[in-house]
């Protein structure tokens, strides 16, 4: 799923499609690439789950799966979960007393 809202281009036809369906030439007007190249992205997105299709005559219309993005979602909170009780648990950081401006400069006249 990750892999599927990697690329820019994905991502603005999920966007369009979290609207409704859309037919694979609407999805294509706001791109500047070749039907083809479109095609490969939207299987990239079903592969990932995010998208479905259905073929209507000669017209394949595409929408979000239902929840599509929930797996991401809760896999993102998680992640966070994870990292505020690492931040919580983790030992305070010790404070170095700071150096005046003279030690300092003694310091690097010393070198």
């Amino acid at each position: 799923m990750f892999h599927a809202l990697a690329d820019t281009s994905r991502r603005t036809m999920v966007d369009r499609l979290a609207r409704g369906p859309a037919s694979v030439s609407e999805l294509a007007l706001p791109l500047s690439m070749g039907m083809p190249a479109v095609l490969k992205h939207l299987g990239v997105l079903e592969a990932g789950g995010i998208v479905v299709s259905e073929k209507a005559g000669r017209v394949r219309t595409y929408r979000m799966t239902p929840h599509a993005l929930a797996l991401a979602e809760s896999w993102v909170a998680e992640r966070m979960a994870l990292h505020d009780n690492a931040i919580d648990d983790a030992p305070m950081p010790v404070k170095l007393p700071e150096r005046s401006p003279v030690t300092q400069l003694r310091s690097v006249e010393a070198r």
